[in-house]
């Protein structure tokens, strides 16, 4: 496999803007996700975890080092995160992923209620989940840098959708004001990114 990289942003770091603000994406990015990158290859460098996959290392996060466990799931779930975000998204789900959240939750409303107050009620940092588990879309939050593919999950499935609910993802432009941050993290989630992740899932 040789030595995880960062990958780069699908967008420029103003995209998001007025939702998630420029300089937090550059310092989110360049400098909180590579530091993940360059401590997890630190943590594995001639291990005899060196070569295995991220998705294997976190499969086996309960006995990790906390290094490796915190670098690796931090490294995962930035790069889920990056990659259902986009300019000009937000709207409402469509196709077979609009049909179940419709069905599981109730309706498209529910389901970010029930998204948000995962997110909102994470007691320090972490992660709000939305993930498939059994064939079934699932809400769930994780502590700091935990994902539902780790062993050591509460609530295990393969994630389809993630919000970063560290103080280092919303501080320099919402504060204190989380909920907020999370309201808005809608009007720039690719729903067709998280469409076919939920394909590729079930």
């Amino acid at each position: 496999m040789g030595k995880f990289n960062l990958p780069d942003l699908p967008y420029a770091y103003d995209s998001l803007e007025p939702y998630i603000d420029a300089t937090t994406m550059e310092i989110h990015h360049s400098k909180h996700h590579a530091a993940y990158v360059n401590n997890l290859n630190n943590a594995i460098a001639a291990t005899e975890l060196e070569g295995k996959s991220l998705e294997e290392l976190l499969a086996s996060a309960g006995s990790l080092s906390p290094a490796v466990r915190n670098n690796g799931g931090g490294h995962f779930n930035h790069s889920l995160f990056w990659s259902i975000m986009g300019k000009d998204k937000g709207g409402n789900p469509s196709g077979k992923l609009g049909d179940d959240i419709a069905s599981i939750f109730g309706s498209f409303d529910s389901f970010k209620d029930q998204f948000a107050k995962a997110g909102a009620t994470r007691f320090g940092s972490g992660w709000a989940w939305l993930l498939v588990k059994d064939g079934k879309l699932v809400v769930s939050s994780t502590p700091n840098q935990d994902n539902p593919l780790m062993d050591v999950a509460e609530v295990k499935g393969t994630p389809i959708l993630g919000l970063d609910v560290w103080e280092h993802a919303y501080y320099l432009k919402y504060q204190n004001r989380r909920p907020e941050y999370i309201e808005n993290f809608f009007n720039v989630i690719d729903w067709d990114a998280v469409s076919e992740r939920y394909e590729r899932a079930l």
